[in-house]
């Protein structure tokens, strides 16, 4: 862990250097002002040596000079090394997330994804820099401490250094107690912000429904265990703090008891007695930093390990011998598939499922919520990997197919539009980046949201906010179906892409989606049954399993499931018309 914790610095062993030289730097020039106090203490004051006096004041004033000088070296190098790393670890996690399955998603909320890649990683900053700076500066202030004040008095030096073991040991001890709050600390405020980023998130919804009491008695019942972990943080860290504040006066004390009696008995100067005094903090100082490094380390060294964590997930990999496809016909078979989301027998999605999409054709996936028809549509593009059995395009199997050849041939439109901030524009040139501005109008046009698009004032260039929320849900999946269009996949998929919206906007945008299904192998998932009425095929999908197939009309002559369902939408639908006129 440490070792590659290390290796993040290879690239930076300049900026590097220069904060450790600083560092060590800053610790020998701090020996500067107690060495010339003991000369003048000992030989200039007493001896009247006045232009010595001023040469070793203007001396000091230089030191300090240079010093001022390698801090500002050690806060800016310094902290810029920890921020480039932060950047490397940043951009590689943000790589790493974007190769992740789409099972890691299913399984880590968005809220604790942004606290490691913002929270934890500066934290990996902050000891990349100060880390190695602390040791060497505390390290090295220790040895040059005990070869100056040994210098003075070797038997008084060995009687203060030689307390230092009790000051250590009560230290760890309290500090022990204290990142342990500590830790319980962040856990609570990663809670919290997965809570805030989940509410915000949904804001829309809780005022739709004007549930915001109940999202602010969720977000106080984490704050108040956020109030109760920082309460113990705070009482550990009080007592770390007056404990090893206390033991520091200890030493001053024992430092002045044992000085003053090596005074009385005249083994010591006066001057070598003050400056011994004034100088008990060149130990006690680097002895407390080494301490208040214990913590950044261990927050440090967590933020790694979780970040390690993501590193090490398993990424979307291509099998050896896949090979890139350019122009897929859309021929689709499912040959005996099976599928499950967890390892447990019991949780099977698809069972033995097998079916064929001819070139160009239209099959409709029916059936009952959780049956099966959206993981199907989830498979095709390797968002997941089957079990057993084999899907496969013009008689390849996919997984002989890279993925990004593949999910090149297929596009998208869901009930749940996403929409990136930014404008109009470059949210349709996410279908094909590198599509001229001519093909992206085009797209528009075929999808009907030009005319909207030119009413505005600015065009192809509104921005949308985020996901979208300056445009209506009609508006939304127009544009997502204009990035289709630009896209021209061989293979579509259609999940439920109308069944959110109002029946007038349902005509427009099935014309659009008539038109985007032209000479393409299409797959449809619909919940309104009258929309896949000329499909080609119609898969009725029940627990895992496909119960009736056939065309529209050969299945309401089979009187099963598919009529059961049709009927009993038709009569919702009655049941709506009649309302509406009586209204």
């Amino acid at each position: 862990m440490i070792r590659r914790f290390i290796s993040y610095y290879k690239n930076y062993l300049g900026l590097f250097m220069v904060d450790m030289g600083c560092s060590m730097g800053i610790s020998l020039l701090g020996m500067f002002y107690p060495i010339i106090t003991r000369m003048m203490l000992n030989d200039f004051i007493p001896n009247q040596k006045f232009n010595e006096i001023v040469k070793f004041g203007i001396i000091l004033l230089l030191v300090y000079f240079a010093k001022m000088v390698m801090k500002y070296c050690v806060d800016f190098y310094g902290h810029m090394c920890g921020t480039y790393m932060q950047a490397d670890m940043r951009r590689e996690m943000f790589r790493k997330i974007e190769s992740l399955p789409f099972s890691y998603f299913d399984n880590n909320e968005t809220g604790k994804i942004m606290t490691r890649i913002g929270n934890d990683l500066f934290e990996i900053a902050e000891l990349a820099h100060h880390g190695p700076e602390t040791i060497l500066t505390a390290v090295s202030a220790l040895v040059f401490a005990f070869i100056y004040l040994s210098n003075i008095n070797l038997n008084l030096t060995l009687i203060i250094f030689g307390c230092s073991p009790f000051l250590l040991v009560i230290a760890l001890y309290v500090r022990k107690r204290h990142l342990d709050a500590s830790r319980a600390s962040r856990e609570a405020l990663a809670e919290i912000n997965i809570e805030v980023n989940s509410s915000v998130s949904g804001v829309r919804v809780t005022k739709a429904f004007s549930n915001s009491d109940k999202e602010m008695e969720k977000f106080e019942k984490g704050n108040v265990s956020f109030v109760d972990a920082k309460r113990k943080q705070y009482r550990s860290m009080a007592i770390l703090h007056s404990t090893t504040n206390f033991v520091t006066d200890v030493f001053n004390v024992v430092c002045l008891i044992s000085g003053g009696i090596y005074l009385y008995n005249g083994q010591i100067s006066f001057g070598d007695y003050s400056v011994f005094i004034l100088s008990i903090n060149l130990f006690v100082s680097p002895v407390m930093q080494l301490l208040n490094f214990m913590e950044q380390f261990e927050n440090g060294i967590t933020g790694f390990e979780k970040f390690v964590e993501v590193m090490d997930e398993p990424v979307e990999e291509d099998s050896e011998d896949a090979k890139d496809y350019n122009n897929l016909n859309g021929d689709i078979k499912f040959d005996d598939v099976s599928f499950s989301y967890t390892d447990k027998e019991d949780a099977e999605v698809l069972n033995h499922i097998s079916f064929n999409i001819k070139k160009g054709t239209t099959v409709a996936l029916v059936g009952p919520s959780g049956g099966g028809k959206t993981t199907i549509c989830s498979l095709l593009p390797k968002f997941y990997h089957v079990e057993s059995g084999q899907i496969s395009i013009d008689g390849i199997d996919i997984e002989k197919i890279s993925m990004k050849s593949l999910r090149e041939n297929i596009g998208i439109v869901q009930q749940d539009v996403f929409l990136f901030s930014g404008t109009i524009y470059e949210n349709i040139l996410y279908g094909r980046l590198d599509a001229s501005e001519e093909e992206v109008i085009a797209a528009a046009k075929k999808a009907n949201i030009y005319d909207y698009v030119m009413s505005l004032p600015d065009g192809f260039d509104t921005e949308i906010g985020e996901r979208g929320v300056k445009l209506s849900g009609g508006q939304k999946q127009r544009l997502s179906i204009a990035r289709v269009f630009l896209k021209n996949p061989s293979v579509l998929i259609l999940d439920e892409a109308t069944s959110a919206l109002d029946n007038a906007t349902e005509v427009l945008i099935q014309h659009s989606l008539n038109t985007l299904k032209e000479g393409r192998t299409t797959l449809v998932v619909a919940h309104r049954l009258s929309t896949i009425k000329n499909a080609d095929k119609i898969l009725v999908v029940s627990n895992g399993e496909i119960v009736e197939e056939g065309t529209h009309s050969d299945l309401l002559n089979k009187n099963g499931i598919y009529t059961g369902l049709y009927r009993s939408q038709f009569a919702q639908e009655e049941k709506l018309d009649d309302r509406l006129m009586m209204s």
